[in-house]
């Protein structure tokens, strides 16, 4: 209760369990709720409900170019375009892809 809430997904289709997991947190006093996915498919009725979810914000990654029928103010789009382009670099030299993201002992990060 009174508690600030991220959902994490990784691919939100029409949205259904997203909403409903939202509706579940605000029920149980969640003071606000946003959340995150990968892949954003996005299709029929996944607008109307993320419209009118308690979702304050779906952030969600480029993987899936968004129509412009498809971008509402409570959908964030950021780009994957240096963590693909390091991790190509990282393929190509013969590097660790899991330094990117740090490993056990926090070492190198994007």
């Amino acid at each position: 209760e009174g508690r600030d809430c991220i959902i994490i997904d990784d691919i939100v289709d029409t949205a259904g369990t997203l909403t409903e997991a939202a509706k579940a947190l605000t029920d149980a006093g969640a003071r606000v709720v946003k959340a995150c996915c990968v892949h954003p498919v996005l299709s029929p009725p996944a607008i109307q409900r993320l419209q009118e979810s308690s979702i304050e914000k779906l952030v969600v990654t480029d993987s899936i170019p968004l129509p412009p029928d498809k971008q509402i103010p409570k959908i964030q789009v950021v780009s994957s375009a240096m963590l693909i382009a390091a991790t190509i670099c990282r393929v190509h030299n013969e590097q660790s892809v899991s330094k990117l993201f740090g490993d056990e002992k926090g070492e190198e990060k994007m």
